[in-house]
Order: structure tokens, then sequence, then C-alpha cells
């Protein structure tokens, strides 16, 4: 191991972990709103890639500009699981918990099953587009561009995650988030926000799809690998914290890039794994949590 290949390989898990963290905001966002594990995430995150492939070959446009109608796409479609399922599952009176987690348990196999009819089970990626096979060079290490582009747009992302506190609707998501119960006597639609925060958790997901399909391929199963990561992600940052699945995320892939450096490629996840069960040991809330 040289450390040319040391720092190659840290570089690499930063922008892997950067877009593993933004997977997992959005269901921690929406856990951490409603209390709910949302089981058909990793399937949104494949519809938003299966969009961007449909987009590029319809229209020829770039992923990097559909980045806009993606979100929207997905924003509504999150609003639209929220009203037609979920406020449904919530609703009912006896086995709550068990009851959400088999809607969106079922909502994943539905999407996942849909994908397989409408596309097949072939392996699909993308080239010729602006980012594609193409590298820089930062201080010797090479990287490839569609990662940087993506983990940049990460970033921005996460930094619009972290304004949207400060504007209203943040503060009234952050009372929602204390006591929904509570919220409905200042004035506070608890239904809309669940639907606004459903409609976010989706977009994230859709950014994230959107900028890893220029390197990534998809298939009807791709989202069930980033699922685990993210809830792993969201485990060990803590449930329901937004700043805690960036750290979280930066973590698993930095491990995960410095375990495939000693052990096989294929047993990358071992270390994340290792990590994970060895933070929880010590603190079971994850690093931020608050349960």
């Amino acid at each position: 191991m040289t450390l040319a290949l040391l720092a190659q390989s840290l570089v690499s898990g930063l922008l892997m972990g950067l877009i593993y963290a933004l997977v997992a905001a959005g269901l921690s966002l929406i856990f951490g709103l409603m209390d709910v594990v949302n089981f058909a995430h990793g399937e949104l995150l494949m519809l938003a890639m299966y969009a961007a492939v449909v987009i590029f070959g319809v229209a020829g446009l770039d992923p990097v500009l559909q980045l806009p109608l993606i979100c929207a796409l997905m924003f509504g479609g999150g609003v639209l699981i929220y009203r037609g399922i979920i406020a449904r599952a919530l609703s009912v009176q006896f086995n709550r918990g068990m009851v959400q987690i088999f809607a969106t348990f079922g909502l994943a196999i539905f999407i996942r099953g849909a994908a397989q009819f409408a596309f097949g089970g072939d392996f699909r990626s993308l080239s010729g587009t602006w980012l594609s096979n193409k590298t820089v060079s930062l201080a010797g290490i090479y990287v490839p561009l569609p990662q940087l582009a993506a983990s940049a747009v990460c970033l921005l992302a996460f930094t619009g995650l972290l304004l949207v506190n400060r504007t209203e609707f943040g503060r009234a998501l952050e009372a929602t988030r204390e006591d929904r119960d509570a919220v409905a006597l200042i004035g506070i639609d608890r239904d809309r926000i669940f639907a606004i925060g459903w409609g976010l958790g989706a977009a994230t997901v859709g950014v994230a799809g959107a900028m890893l399909i220029a390197f990534y391929y998809v298939s009807p199963s791709v989202g069930a690998n980033f699922a685990v990561i993210a809830y792993v992600t969201v485990a060990l940052g803590g449930f329901g914290s937004i700043l805690g699945a960036l750290v979280a995320g930066i973590v698993i892939g930095e491990v995960e890039a410095l375990t495939a450096l000693v052990l096989e490629p294929s047993l990358k996840q071992v270390g994340m794994f290792a990590v994970y069960l060895l933070v929880l040991m010590v603190r079971p809330r994850g690093l931020f949590g608050k349960l």
C-alpha cells in the first residue's frame, strides 16, 4: 500500500460517502418527522435513476440539466405516496407501527415489480453525457468527474436542507417534529407538513439518483443495496438528524474504501458494519441521535 493509493482511496471514499449521506438524509428526515421507516426508500432512488435514463433517451437531456425536473417529479411522487398510503396507515388505531412497516414494504415490492415489468432485469447505464469518461487531477490524485460533480451537488443539497430550518416552514417542521399533537393548537397543519416532508425526502433521493446514473448502473434491484447503506448511515448518525446523516455518510464511505484496500473489494461492506456495531455498542443513539 503506497501513500498515493491511500490518498486515492480516501478521496474516493469521501465522494461516495457524500452520495450515501444524501440518500440517507431523506430517510432520516421522514423518520425524524413522523417516526416512520420508509422501506421503499431504495426503490425511490431506483425510480429516479430510471427517470433519468428515460428522459435522456427521449429528449437527450443531460442528467445535470434534468435535476430540477427529477426533483419536481420525485417531490410530487413523495406527496402522493403520503396522501395515498402513509396518511391512511397513520389513521389506523391498532398496530399502527406494523401497518406502516407493511405499507412501505409492500410499496417497495410493488415498485420493484413494476420496474421489472417495464424495463426488464438488465443493467442499464448512460454514456455520452457531459461528465462521462472524464477525470480531473487534484494534487496528483485522479478523480472521476461524474463522482466529483455528484458530490458537489450533494453538498449543495445538504446546504439547502440545513437552510430550510431557518425558514418559516423549517420552524413549523421542527415544531411538528417536537410535538406532533400540540402543533395543531397553534394553527400548523400537521398533515400538510407531513406531506411536504415526504416530498422533500423523495426529492433528495431524486438528486442522488440523477447524479448517480452518470457513473453507476441501474436495475430493478439497485435500490436494495443503497437502502441497506442508508439504514446503517441513519442509525450511525442518529435517527432524525440531518447533520448526523452527513457525518455518518462520510464515515461509511471512507471505511468502505479503506476496507476494500485491506480485504477483497467484494467484502468492502464488512468494515462498514463493523464500525456500525462498534459505535452502537458505545452510543446506541448514534453519533447525533436524540432518541
